[in-house]
């Protein structure tokens, strides 16, 4: 594993923020670690493995992400890919399982793309930078900071264990 690009597709920035620490956990393991907007990715030529992260709303993944997805699919056919989605508001079994029903929907839009690793993290509501009616509901942060951690050094290992030649 030499380079790993981590792409974000973000309405807010929590989803940036929360590729900003998949990227540092990635990186406290030697590895060389880009991030970037999925909007502005061009190539994957220089990269050896993708994360590509985005946020649910209103039972979508982020456009940019499933664009990205669409736009490189044949590179990502043949690199290590894990995904994860912020969206939640609140860590139950029933939100987890909508949510990841929405991630595999955008997933299954393109076959070719195979992440060895999933995850679902809650989302965050700031009423303040919404819009009516959303503006009035109540505000949280339901991101699992640790259930991160975690997920990324899996993600590390998967990494280790799919590097291509």
């Amino acid at each position: 594993m030499n380079t790993v690009l981590v792409a974000y597709a973000t309405k807010r920035g929590s989803t940036r923020e929360v590729a900003a620490d998949v990227a540092r956990v990635i990186r406290q393991s030697g590895a060389e670690v880009e991030i970037s907007p999925a909007r502005n990715v061009k190539t994957l030529d220089r990269y050896q493995a993708v994360v590509l992260g985005g946020a649910l709303y209103m039972g979508r993944w982020h456009k940019d992400a499933r664009k990205m997805l669409k736009r490189h699919r044949a590179e990502l056919a043949s690199l290590p890919l894990a995904v994860f989605a912020l969206g939640p508001k609140e860590i139950t079994p029933e939100a987890i399982e909508k949510a990841g029903a929405e991630l595999a929907r955008a997933l299954a839009e393109v076959p070719e793309a195979h992440p060895f690793s999933t995850a679902i993290f809650g989302g965050v509501i700031d009423p303040k930078r919404l819009h009516f009616p959303f503006s009035r509901m109540q505000a949280g942060d339901a991101r699992d900071w640790n259930a991160i951690q975690d997920w990324a050094s899996e993600v590390v290992r998967g990494f280790s264990s799919r590097s291509t030649p």
